[in-house]
């Protein structure tokens, strides 16, 4: 059954961000994850444990956490300490981390695939509750063991090449696909379900994206594809026929003043290669066929929490009464 979840940048108070997870749970949104993104925001951990003092029912976790900012021994106790004060509501997005999170603290990516599966590797021998001696190319720790919330949490990744999508499709419970090139998405969801799940559970797919619906909601799409469309694939940039000298101004805009500056290069036809545009029956219609495809989940991003309620209840509005429930 399709499901609702929503992704909250904790740029204002815990208690804040907390009632509008519980806000969302009431309409009907059955996981929160919330951004990790270090010295620019909240604290993630501090800020999903006051929504799951806030909540009930709905899922949480970090979406996306990362290696590099925290040992992974340390992750694994934060999410175990979790998963205990929810009563078992605890997951984990991970990630190789961005630069959004990383570069005001000086850190170089290095073997960043080779992290991530290390650190999938560890999560799952902590979270059992085994005594663990690890040594990795990347990764080290033990003898040690977490001896409290041992049970089998769910780790989802994100990222968008096949290395990363053929790592997900193997080790992962879960993949988060965030503002993926839409034509590419039933390819993606292929490449995930290709391999076969020694455990054979679905692979949990969850796909992120905006809403654009009116013109305020076209400029902030265009400041979020900013940093995204530079990062993205030669093929990608070639096929919706973003140029070199595109390229040039965008990234010259983020060094002087950001995605809110460089969002200004974005062209509009390129937000509909990336975002449900329209009215909202036509962005209904088109996550209708998104879910066809084989996605499970669609997760709400929210940049701006302290104006986000309006933006929950659009989105539940949509299928209201049909098929989501928390």
């Amino acid at each position: 059954m399709p499901q609702l979840s929503l992704n909250i940048m904790p740029t204002t108070s815990a208690n804040e961000i907390a009632e509008l997870a519980a806000y969302a749970e009431d309409k009907g949104f059955s996981r929160c994850w919330v951004y990790d993104e270090g010295l620019v925001t909240r604290d993630v951990y501090v800020v999903l444990a006051a929504i799951a003092a806030k909540t009930q029912n709905i899922l949480i976790g970090p979406g996306i956490t990362n290696a590099y900012v925290r040992h992974p021994g340390v992750t694994a106790a934060a999410i175990a300490t979790l998963d205990e004060f929810s009563n078992g509501r605890a997951f984990i997005g991970l990630g190789s981390g961005g630069g959004l999170t990383l570069d005001p603290m000086k850190i170089t990516r290095h073997k960043p695939l080779t992290l991530v599966r290390e650190m999938v590797e560890v999560l799952r021998l902590l979270f059992s509750g085994e005594t663990v001696t690890y040594s990795g190319e990347k990764l080290s720790l033990g003898p040690t063991k977490l001896s409290y919330g041992n049970r089998e949490i769910d780790i989802f990744l994100a990222g968008r090449g096949p290395k990363i999508l053929e790592l997900g499709a193997q080790k992962a419970d879960g993949f988060y696909l965030s503002y993926i090139y839409k034509k590419h998405l039933p390819s993606v969801i292929s490449k995930l379900r290709s391999k076969e799940r020694p455990d054979g559970e679905r692979l949990n797919i969850v796909y992120s994206t905006m809403l654009v619906t009116q013109e305020q909601d076209l400029e902030d799409a265009k400041c979020q594809l900013s940093f995204r469309l530079v990062d993205s694939p030669p093929e990608i940039k070639e096929e919706i026929s973003m140029t070199g000298e595109d390229e040039s101004r965008i990234k010259e805009a983020l060094k002087r003043g950001g995605p809110k500056l460089a969002g200004a290069f974005v062209k509009d036809e390129w937000v509909e290669e990336f975002a449900l545009v329209g009215d909202l029956k036509s962005c209904k219609a088109e996550l209708l066929q998104i879910f066809k495809q084989g996605v499970d989940e669609y997760q709400l991003p929210v940049y701006e929490p302290k104006s986000a309620t309006n933006e929950i209840e659009q989105v539940a509005g949509l299928f209201e009464g049909e098929f989501f429930k928390c």
